[in-house]
């Protein structure tokens, strides 16, 4: 098999670079290692920047998001019994979030790659990407237990971040910066009506806690953990006690509990690979880096590196011209490594740290009260969170 463009992971990631480049007539191949049902399967994030929304579109993928998805214009952070909002349209001049969770636009994406004939390859087993610094990659896989190749001009890693792309760089030339936080977040989700039209991020003195939604039938909740924790640890009833107990009470008063649909503990960590390509190998999404996602970059981080591919292999195919590909790398860290802060802050803002001294949590009080007693910060905040210009 023959392409231009090979592609390792079938997320959303892989899918919508797949779905951009088939509108401008640039063929790809993908190759996921997992059923699609088990990619549907996983829950994920639901926040959109303004500029994923706009890629949607531009993929002819937005037709079911733009009925169902929801548009925010703020978010409310509660803290000391109180509850303070911050309103992005009006801070960023018109900019907003839609709410959209990933299973429905991974779907959408599938649907997409499906009704236009698009190759995508599940169950595509020992990927290995072969050849990387010449003009002529390819990749190799196992179907059935017979093996397979395909011919590429190029190689986009959006396997995730176990996946076999980053592995194949060289350990001399790759360079990995990390950081573990000592807690993670336990989720449930659940078939109730969101306690709130908007989120509400929650700091308190027992942990964070997050009011989320999928849709006006589908909440998403979480609460701060300590590391040590397992799912078997928490019965539903556990969850919304402790839950209840790090919200104000006006917001208690409106919570519908029921039984948890999906229930699991994420640990919050930080993670940058550079550089993001290698030869003929670019890297995309948790495949280089991984944010907190307490600040919601982590989807809308890899959107920003399809951003640039997108634009890159267009320029590449139609104008003959490489400039794109051979800055991506530092176009895409440069945002990357400011999504990381945005996260880093929001994280260290609103979470209780078991290592921190009183003259830290002094400092994080003061932090959170400046942000609104200041225009300025809220303004930076709102920049940050509905996402910082391509």
């Amino acid at each position: 098999m023959k392409t231009q463009v090979g592609i390792i992971g079938g997320g959303p990631s892989g899918l919508l670079l797949s779905q951009l480049l088939h509108v401008r007539g640039i063929e790809t191949v993908l190759l996921e290692k997992h059923t699609r049902e088990y990619v549907l399967g996983r829950i994920r994030a639901g926040v959109l920047e303004h500029g994923f929304v706009d890629l949607m579109r531009e993929a002819n993928c937005a037709e079911r998001m733009d009925i169902e998805g929801e548009i925010h214009d703020g978010f409310e952070i509660a803290h000391d019994g109180i509850r303070d909002r911050l309103d992005l349209k009006t801070l960023t001049g018109g900019d907003t979030v839609m709410v959209y969770g990933q299973t429905e636009l991974t779907r959408d994406l599938y649907d997409a790659r499906a009704g236009a004939d698009g190759i995508v390859i599940h169950n595509a087993m020992n990927v290995q990407p072969h050849d990387l610094k010449s003009d002529a990659p390819y990749l190799t896989y196992e179907l059935d237990g017979e093996a397979q190749r395909v011919d590429c001009e190029f190689i986009i890693g959006a396997d995730g971040y176990h996946g076999v792309s980053r592995q194949s760089i060289p350990k001399d030339i790759l360079k990995e910066y990390e950081r573990v936080y000592p807690f993670g977040w336990l989720g449930v989700l659940s078939e109730t009506k969101p306690v709130s039209p908007e989120l509400i991020y929650a700091k308190h003195e027992r942990g964070f806690a997050l009011c989320s939604m999928r849709s006006q039938v589908l909440s998403r909740y979480y609460i701060q953990v300590p590391l040590s924790d397992k799912v078997e640890d928490w019965s539903d009833d556990m969850f919304w006690e402790e839950l209840k107990r790090r919200l104000p009470d006006d917001v208690v008063a409106n919570l519908v509990t029921g039984p948890s649909v999906e229930k699991s503990i994420a640990p919050v960590r930080s993670f940058v690979a550079e550089p993001m390509r290698y030869g003929n190998l670019f890297l995309a999404g948790d495949a280089a880096h991984i944010v907190p996602p307490t600040g919601a970059r982590g989807l809308n981080s890899a959107a920003s590196d399809i951003q640039y591919l997108y634009h890159a292999f267009v320029d590449h195919y139609l104008n003959n011209d490489d400039s794109g590909l051979d800055g991506y790398s530092a176009k895409a860290l440069a945002r990357v490594w400011k999504a990381q802060r945005f996260s880093w802050w929001m994280t260290t803002l609103l979470h209780t740290f078991p290592e921190n001294s009183g003259y830290d949590n002094k400092l994080q009080a003061t932090d959170l009260a400046y942000l609104f007693s200041s225009e300025s910060a809220m303004k930076s905040m709102a920049e940050n969170y509905v996402g910082l210009p391509y």
